[in-house]
């Protein structure tokens, strides 16, 4: 577990699933990248698979944080450094 920032739907501090770091499958990655290629053999991207020790979509908001006022200068904006 671990506490991280999100931005979406609004700014807050969630606690969040990791994964386990003596996973043998996915040795604490959290899962393994397999590359693909298209018709003619060229590579075409990577393709995530995620491990079963962890989830990614698991997280609990811990503490939702005020979102950030736009703070205008009295009289209008001005064109004196600093911008």
């Amino acid at each position: 577990m671990r506490i991280r920032r999100t931005y979406c739907p609004r700014p807050a501090l969630i606690l969040t699933d990791t994964p386990r770091p003596d996973c043998l499958d996915c040795e604490g990655n959290g899962g393994n990248p397999h590359d693909y290629a298209d018709d003619t053999g060229e590579y075409a991207g990577t393709y995530w698979e995620s491990c079963t020790c962890w989830n990614e979509d698991h997280c609990w908001l811990v503490l939702p944080l005020p979102r950030a006022l736009r703070r205008t200068p009295p009289g209008g904006y001005s064109d004196e450094p600093p911008f």
